[in-house]
């Protein structure tokens, strides 16, 4: 069944078999108080309304039958997977510049295992979520995103996760170059950055790489999903075939 979803730059039809919640590194680093953010000087202010929404969509998306794909970024203890010294993410990835500039923090941030690597409480995965663990700011870098959604023949994605500006615009961008359909959730997503920062990334998803939608709307069109009142309605979408 086609699923009308209310959204900016206009409304767009995805199809319920086809369609997956990705929350982007939902974990205590980005999200919670004490976590690599806050610590960096950050402002996390609004990361528990992103948290919040996120979990709105998250149990309308289970309600419905739409199945949800964990990323989460992070290192082992050894930082095998951080890049070597002709990598530039280890001078530009946050967690591993602080841990470089503070050795007290050296082990403690996006480190398998640690409390600030973990997912939030309030958005714990099911047994049945996908978890996929990458390195890189995108969820297509060097991971099996790809496979596990064609795998299941998913083309549309809903999207929500902190930071906004950064690894849910890279997963997004990269989403929309392997010919899926991303719709941001705007509410379920903070940006590392003053409130402009936020404002960029909804533009640019909005006039260049998808869609851009509220946890509301998202919540509304999959319950009306399960009460059967779905109208067809009229929206760009694409044929059924990839």
């Amino acid at each position: 069944m086609d699923i009308v979803l209310p959204a900016r730059p206009e409304p767009v039809s995805i199809m319920h078999e086809r369609t997956a919640l990705v929350l982007v590194d939902m974990q205590n680093a980005f999200a919670s108080k004490g976590g690599m953010l806050d610590l960096a000087g950050i402002d996390i202010s609004q990361a528990g309304t992103a948290v919040a929404n996120a979990k709105i969509v998250a149990d309308a998306a289970r309600e419905a039958g739409i199945p949800i794909i964990y990323l989460v970024i992070g290192y082992p203890p050894d930082l095998s997977t951080a890049g070597g010294e002709d990598s530039p993410n280890p001078r530009k990835e946050l967690a591993l510049c602080l841990m470089r500039e503070r050795p007290e923090l050296r082990g403690t941030l996006l480190t398998y295992g640690t409390w600030d690597f973990q997912i939030v409480d309030a958005l714990a995965p099911r047994a049945h979520d996908s978890v996929i663990t990458k390195a890189r700011y995108s969820g297509f870098a060097g991971t099996p995103l790809d496979a596990v959604l064609r795998s299941r023949g998913i083309r549309y994605l809903l999207m929500a996760g902190i930071a906004s500006n950064v690894c849910v615009e890279s997963t997004l961008r990269d989403a929309y170059f392997h010919e899926y359909w991303p719709i941001m959730i705007e509410d379920a997503t903070m940006a590392a950055g003053p409130p402009e920062i936020q404002r960029a990334t909804v533009y640019n998803v909005s006039t260049f790489f998808g869609w851009v939608t509220t946890a509301a709307e998202t919540a509304g069109a999959l319950q009306g999903l399960r009460r059967g009142t779905v109208s067809p309605g009229s929206a760009p979408s694409p044929s059924a075939s990839r």
